[in-house]
């Protein structure tokens, strides 16, 4: 097996702190806020069997860098609004990191530390989509 010289959980950890972090009962308190584009990096299949934050906008992970960069091709116009923008993923590592990233490009933004894991039982509006998982 392959010795690596930085885990995950160092990535997750390094990233923490250098970035801004944002409770879940705070983020709860902005949902409708419309100076607020929360931002869900989860996977799509994620976002079908546990729901989302209503009006939370999807990124995929793998896009992140390439959507808020407005001399990429593939720039989504979202992010070029002067509004706040929290990112989350499930349990807060993916957008830890993501978060960072975007730090260092130049794009400031924060994330929901413990991600969607505890968006739900703190509280949280969750919607729901109509599949049928027949």
């Amino acid at each position: 097996m392959r010795k690596l010289t930085t885990s995950a959980a160092d990535l997750v950890a390094r990233s923490r702190a250098r970035i801004e972090e944002i409770e879940t009962t705070d983020l709860i308190a902005k949902v409708g806020d419309p100076q607020v584009v929360i931002v869900d990096l989860r996977d799509i299949r994620e976002r079908q069997r546990s729901g989302f934050i209503p009006g939370a906008f999807h990124c995929p992970r793998g896009m992140a860098e390439f959507w808020v960069d407005p001399d990429s091709p593939y720039f989504k116009d979202v992010f070029g609004q002067d509004k706040t923008f929290v990112f989350h993923c499930a349990s807060g590592w993916r957008s830890a990191i993501t978060v960072a990233q975007l730090n260092d490009m130049g794009f400031p933004c924060a994330h929901l530390r413990e991600g969607f894991s505890t968006w739900e039982a703190q509280g949280g509006p969750v919607e729901r989509p109509d599949v049928d998982w027949t």
